[in-house]
């Protein structure tokens, strides 16, 4: 692959496993919450039945499983109310003045206005939309730089050129499959507009525009900023949906902590005061039943803390591939 083309998604420019980034992106995050508590307790299942002596046994000799759950009754109690109040916090900016609020209504419309006259329409209300059509924008202005090169006599800038055009239509055609029909308030949408390597492409040609400043003619240098202009653009329009997402994030990561939590705290609170060896006696499957029993509520009183780990590590991961701003390639 020469320095002018790129992948077309962020998966493959960043050479992550497949898998790996799914869980990180890409899954549902409940199902990933669920799937880290299966696993938990798997784990949990598998050293009751290698620990040599039984768990029944243990609980009569001793009260490590009521201390156990003691201590995460008190955990998810904490851990929920501060996680909850410091998301609040975050979207505690959103509040303001009168004069605040007018302030981000006319820069709101002052950018919208910009992007009116660059798109020769009204701007769409939809994200998905607006974003599809800034890239939209930049395939009908990367044709048109190619078109103006096409007689200009510049061989080797038209291969250039032609190379460089070719790349950003495969990666537009890629972003717009992907965008058409998307929901805000899904990754369905921030997927394709991260996918959309527009940081890449204006490097690229501020760099051929630079390299054959000399040669180029006034349409040539228009046709180079028109394209630039478009691409600029869909900078912080990505930047913003992004924004508008991860807050709306935050606000579903309250609630389903919050619903979580409600399970959580009834089980662990349970197995501390309805709990004893006696409950649950004899075996299921070979397996003791009270091992099943301590197993699964400990992975259940876990999935508010789960539930956190996996909302995380996707909006980390967005904000990691989203630090910069204009054309610096991180990734």
């Amino acid at each position: 692959m020469s320095d002018l083309s790129t992948d077309n998604t962020l998966r493959a420019r960043t050479d992550v496993n497949k898998y790996y980034f799914w869980i990180l992106l890409g899954a549902n995050r409940w199902a990933v919450a669920g799937g880290i508590a299966c696993l938990i307790f798997l784990v949990f299942m598998l050293w009751g039945v290698m620990k040599p002596v039984p768990l029944h046994s243990t609980m009569q000799s001793g009260d490590m499983v009521e201390t156990v759950f003691a201590g995460l009754v008190g955990a998810i109690i904490t851990g929920t109310t501060l996680v909850v109040t410091i998301n609040q916090l975050v979207l505690s900016q959103e509040i303001g003045s009168l004069g605040s609020q007018r302030s981000r209504m006319d820069t709101t419309m002052d950018f919208r206005q910009n992007t009116d006259d660059l798109l020769g329409t009204v701007t769409p209300a939809d994200p998905a939309a607006y974003l599809l059509a800034l890239v939209e924008t930049s395939e009908q202005r990367a044709r048109t730089l190619r078109d103006t090169l096409a007689d200009s006599g510049h061989q080797d800038l038209q291969e250039k050129v032609d190379e460089y055009v070719d790349d950003l239509l495969e990666n537009a055609d890629h972003a717009r499959d992907h965008l058409e029909g998307a929901d805000f308030g899904t990754f369905d949408v921030i997927s394709p507009s991260l996918d959309y390597n527009y940081d890449r492409k204006m490097h690229d040609l501020r760099r051929l525009g630079m390299e054959h400043e000399a040669d180029l003619t006034d349409e040539e240098r228009d046709a180079f900023r028109d394209l630039l202009e478009a691409l600029t653009m869909y900078g912080p329009v990505r930047e913003y949906i992004k924004d508008l997402y991860i807050q709306w994030a935050l606000v579903k990561l309250s609630r389903a902590i919050l619903y979580a939590a409600v399970i959580a705290l009834t089980v662990a609170g349970g197995m501390v005061v309805f709990v004893d060896p006696t409950t649950f006696p004899g075996t299921f499957l070979g397996i003791e039943r009270i091992l099943w029993v301590v197993s699964a509520a400990f992975a259940v009183s876990t999935l508010p803390f789960l539930l956190f780990t996996s909302y995380i590590l996707r909006l980390a991961t967005i904000a990691k591939q989203t630090l910069s701003m204009g054309p610096l390639v991180l990734s």
